[in-house]
């Protein structure tokens, strides 16, 4: 127990206090702009930031993964916000984080093992293109002084880790947050600030209680709005633990995690927060500037709160020309530029897979939508493959024959079983080989059944043999062909 906490909490203080502090301040913009998408005032994505952070802190299972407030989540929102107001978003929170508990306890982090590489490729990439999108506003109808801050900004990011003795130890994206502010501030540059981006609070949250009766009918209007929250929180974040896994070479809980950022959106929705998230940009960032621990997703939040509440003076001075470089930095971090190069190695399969992947993310700014439609292509594909090796084989003698069967007997290889056996010329006995075969789903018992009963009824005896514990339990649960009455039932149905 010590050994773990000492290992997620103290072994990288420096790194993870420094990290923690860069992610504060790119967290800032965000979460007042993700208020501003979902049409709430700027303090209810900022202290949900707060809270989401620190408490996933505690009890997230990625250590060293930034949560806060989402553009995912706050999409969700909108609705609800501008038909019913802020209190049953507070309480659609609450619901969200009571859902996304019970999926921990129901281990639905384990789903993750059906989404592909490809379709995390996709997801990626998808999100890498979207966060530089994001910056564009910024860089649009602006004067010279913005892109010559914004070149500079990732010129020093870019650069200064290649100075010696400091330029390791102090992170980048730091450096140039501070040096644009300071170049903007002394020469009096006039560009688009944090301030500019709307009024920052000034007192810490407090407990609330969201002001909704407590009848069935509040439930009715809050509760598919807390299902897709909560699906799309949990799979935002099972899908950045897997990336922070691989950027740090380490394994996360994934089920843990479910839990984790249930409790942070309960506790957000109490401090008068919207429900979030994890982040992948945020996550980049903190793990690019040397975070790998809990202690800088703590950092984080509490500096962001530091900062916005006793700060704020100091914060309203960075111009955004500096927190824009650094989300290209993270844009340009995230995109997975192997998978460009290996478009010509890849299956066919596999490309169609991550593009599509990318394709939806991008056109509906749904990540949810993107992954299902990534997930289900592989499926299909992975369904298809699967079944060109499942083959029928048949041997005569002396009258009697013999069909071996092998491989996956389901639901896309149940005709083709079927359609494999001679039911016109059936011998007087027939054996059926299942030793190198498996029967996965009702479907290819189903088929089974079909063609023992085609085959008797034709005169043969029929003999199946060679059947693995697997297929002897599915079979023995599913199938109808030693049982009269249910044969019976069956063909009059026919």
């Amino acid at each position: 127990m010590l050994t773990n906490i000492k290992r997620d909490w103290f072994s990288n203080i420096r790194g993870d206090v420094l990290a923690g502090i860069v992610v504060a301040l790119a967290l800032i913009p965000e979460a007042i702009a993700f208020s501003i998408i979902a049409g709430v005032d700027p303090k209810v994505g900022l202290y949900a930031s707060f809270c989401i952070a620190v408490i996933i802190a505690f009890v997230g299972g990625r250590p060293g993964m930034i949560s806060a407030a989402t553009g995912a989540m706050a999409l969700l929102m909108v609705t609800l916000v501008k038909e019913h107001g802020l209190e049953y978003l507070l309480a659609a929170t609450l619901l969200t984080g009571v859902l996304q508990i019970i999926a921990g306890y129901l281990k639905l982090g384990s789903l993750m093992r059906f989404v592909s590489r490809s379709v995390v490729t996709g997801f990626v990439n998808a999100l890498a293109i979207l966060i530089f999108m994001a910056q564009l506003p910024e860089l649009t109808n602006v004067t010279w002084h913005v892109y010559a801050m914004t070149a500079a900004g990732l010129g020093i990011i870019y650069l200064f880790p290649y100075l010696p003795v400091i330029g390791k130890s102090i992170p980048s994206p730091l450096v140039c947050i501070v040096v644009l502010t300071a170049i903007a501030v002394t020469m009096g540059i006039d560009i688009r600030t944090v301030g500019d981006m709307g009024e920052l609070p000034d007192t810490l949250p407090i407990f609330l209680w969201p002001d909704v009766p407590l009848n069935l009918d509040t439930l009715l209007i809050i509760l598919p709005y807390s299902i897709g929250l909560a699906i799309v929180g949990l799979l935002e974040s099972m899908m950045t633990a897997t990336i922070v896994d691989d950027l740090t070479d380490t394994s996360s809980d994934k089920n843990r995690e479910c839990k984790g950022q249930g409790v942070a959106n309960i506790g957000a929705g109490l401090l008068g927060g919207m429900a979030g998230c994890a982040m992948i940009g945020q996550s980049i960032i903190n793990v690019k500037s040397g975070g790998r621990g809990r202690l800088s997703t703590f950092v984080a939040g509490t500096f962001l709160l530091i900062m916005v509440v006793f700060l704020d003076e100091w914060l309203k001075l960075i111009p955004m020309a500096a927190l824009v470089a650094v989300m290209i930095m993270v844009s340009i971090g995230t995109f997975s530029w192997s998978s460009i190069r290996d478009l010509k190695k890849h299956p066919l399969s596999t490309n169609i897979v991550m593009v599509t992947t990318v394709a939806v993310v991008v056109a509906t700014h749904n990540l949810a939508m993107g992954v299902f439609v990534g997930v289900l292509l592989s499926a299909m594909f992975f369904a298809n493959k699967i079944s060109r090796f499942m083959v029928v084989q048949s041997e005569a003698s002396n009258g009697d024959k013999l069909y071996t069967v092998t491989g996956q007997v389901f639901f896309a290889t149940a005709d083709k079983f079927v359609d494999s056996f001679d039911f016109k010329d059936a011998a007087d006995n027939v054996t059926i080989d299942l030793t190198h075969a498996h029967f996965w789903d009702i479907s290819g018992v189903g088929a089974l059944d079909k063609v023992v009963i085609k085959l008797r009824r034709e005169g043969a005896e029929v003999t199946i043999k060679g059947m693995n514990a697997a297929t002897q339990t599915v079979v023995d649960k599913f199938a109808i062909h030693d049982d009269p009455a249910a044969v019976e039932k069956m063909m009059a149905g026919h």
